[in-house]
């Protein structure tokens, strides 16, 4: 593709991602044939309870499992629209789930991170091998979605309050995430966040020896969440003694770090070949 062509598709990814959200194009672009793709699969009784399953066509029986969980400040958007992820991963080999979840105005804190750890149990049970860790299970999120994989992965109480045994986890990967966010700004988040369950929101104050190895990307040039997030949680992890790899990308704000992992766009930042790299390490 021209250089003209793909200035034209970043201004376009940055302008529909200004609220965590892709552009049509980005999954246009990307490659498809070299995945299946299970639509609107159901993992609770609610509307917003339900993933599109992805997986390669030469699929081995250990391929890796990546949970994905997307961003939008806690608020709707589209599992479908991040297909561009799904597309990356699978292109390396893995099956990627990437789950819709309540969100606000619907719910508040946590319903959205229940509903994750639903969607993982899932996985543990209709994927052979993700129950008894033959299978390696990767949580993943980018901002918002980044905050509830990142709690799945510290806080043991959610995957332990599904009365099933709880698939070990191998890694987390955060994307420009907000991990340590108090006390709030005035607006919305107030709500989404009512103020007597704020402390248990905080995915840096659950780090302990037992957490997975980490890998976390940040911007320097994120202003929505700033990239002080990511180098405070990482300094938690290293403290505990728990693997963690820092990445930051000079230059690189809240949108790119993601838009990045979609194919067409993996110049702008290396966020594929880090995760790539972290996940296959394991």
């Amino acid at each position: 593709m021209q250089k003209a062509h793909m200035a034209v598709l970043i201004l376009a990814a940055t302008a529909a991602l200004s609220g965590c959200r892709p552009v049509t194009a980005i999954n246009v672009l990307s490659p498809s044939a070299h995945f299946e793709r299970l639509a609107d699969v159901a993992y609770g009784p609610e509307r917003r309870q339900s993933m599109d399953v992805y997986r390669p066509l030469d699929e081995a029986p250990d391929a890796p499992v990546v949970v994905f969980f997307y961003g939008n400040g806690w608020r709707e958007a589209a599992k479908a629209d991040f297909e561009f992820v799904a597309s990356a991963l699978t292109g390396a080999g893995m099956v990627v789930l990437i789950p819709d979840y309540r969100v606000y105005p619907e719910v508040a804190f946590p319903a959205f991170v229940e509903d994750g750890a639903l969607a993982v149990a899932w996985a543990a049970e209709h994927i052979d091998g993700v129950a008894d860790g033959a299978r390696p299970l990767f949580l993943m999120g980018h901002s918002a979605g980044a905050q509830i994989a990142a709690l799945l992965a510290l806080d043991e109480r959610y995957l332990a309050a599904l009365e099933r045994p709880a698939p070990p986890v191998a890694g987390f990967i955060g994307l420009s995430g907000p991990y340590d966010f108090l006390p709030l700004e005035s607006g919305y988040l107030e709500q989404v966040f009512p103020e007597d369950t704020r402390p248990l929101s905080q995915p840096i104050e659950f780090v302990t020896e037992r957490a997975p190895r980490t890998l976390l990307i940040h911007g320097t040039s994120d202003r929505r969440v700033l990239p002080e997030h990511s180098e405070r949680l990482a300094q938690r992890l290293a403290d505990a003694g728990v693997p963690v790899t820092l990445k930051f990308y000079d230059g690189s704000g809240h949108i790119r770090v993601v838009a990045a992992m979609a194919p067409p766009l993996g110049f702008i930042a290396d966020t594929l070949a880090d995760c790539i790299e972290f996940i296959e390490s394991d």
